[in-house]
């Protein structure tokens, strides 16, 4: 009697599992394919007031939007580079807040492309630094700028040398050396592919940016792009009553972004003037998740 009992109790818990299996497929979660991070630079007019620091930015990008991955800016943390008191407050304040440090996006450091060979390779030796910061905060690149002077290739043949010893200084500490269309030749993604392609470093890649596009068509420019890619920056200015961006398709780009096969951090970059940081910022996010 017990034996039937438990069979048919066994049986019992067989079929319910049979007819619940089907209702949990249908209701589970759709898999997301990229997370969502904040570029620090849609909140530099804060920062530039004094209303935001550095160091509280990936506790108010948690608490205040949600978004649980931050692209620092080096210019906002400069003189805190080498200090590793600081450093690890950084770390631990986006650690307590269940953040990932993404990158660091550099400015300011000299010109990779440098016709003046030791003004390039001082531009070289600058980066190390960040690089030297990016690897102990846990971040996975660092976001650098091909600019230079000279024609476009001989600009190219100094960047290249320059990306070239960054990625391998990068390699050790596993960071990745990314590239930014960020005005002049670089916002040309012919021409910045090309730079990519030549290097050939596992450690070195791309960052296309939806709106850094000023004599170039920006998905054409996305699409050369997205083979290097280690990141996307999803700039946005002006929203609709839809919640779209006005200037940049958005559905176009993110098909382009999706069919590269890229999984990684799609950074939000806010740079209206008709909304406050914030309402940009949320309005940002939720477009980018119209996609998910």
């Amino acid at each position: 009697m017990n034996a039937r009992r438990e069979f048919l109790k066994n049986l019992g818990l067989i079929s319910a599992g049979l007819a619940v299996t089907p209702s949990m497929e249908l209701f589970a979660a759709k898999k997301e394919w990229f997370k969502i991070s904040l570029a620090e630079w849609s909140l530099h007019k804060k920062i530039f007031k004094g209303d935001l620091k550095n160091i509280d930015f990936p506790e108010y990008t948690a608490k205040n939007f949600g978004i649980y991955g931050v692209e620092y800016v080096n210019q906002f943390f400069k003189d805190k580079v080498q200090d590793m008191t600081y450093l690890k407050d950084l770390k631990n304040r986006a650690k307590d807040n269940g953040v990932k440090n993404v990158l660091i996006m550099i400015d300011g450091e000299g010109n990779l492309g440098d016709a003046d060979e030791s003004k390039r390779l001082k531009a070289i030796e600058n980066h190390h630094k960040w690089i030297d910061a990016a690897n102990f905060l846990g971040c996975h690149a660092i976001r650098v700028n091909a600019a230079g002077t000279g024609t476009k290739d001989e600009v190219k043949q100094q960047v290249v040398k320059s990306l070239s010893s960054l990625a391998e200084y990068g390699k050790k500490g596993k960071i990745s050396v990314i590239v930014e269309n960020h005005g002049g030749i670089s916002s040309h993604g012919d021409w910045l592919s090309d730079v990519l392609k030549t290097v050939n470093h596992p450690n070195c890649g791309s960052l296309p940016d939806f709106g850094n596009f000023y004599e170039y068509d920006r998905y054409q420019g996305v699409k050369d792009l997205m083979p290097y890619a280690k990141g996307v920056s999803a700039k946005a200015h002006f929203f609709d009553e839809q919640g779209y961006d006005t200037g940049i398709d958005y559905k176009k780009m993110m098909d382009i972004v999706k069919s590269s096969g890229y999984t990684g951090y799609i950074g939000i970059e806010f740079e209206g003037d008709k909304l406050s940081e914030d309402e940009g910022i949320k309005l940002s996010k939720a477009l980018l998740e119209k996609f998910k």
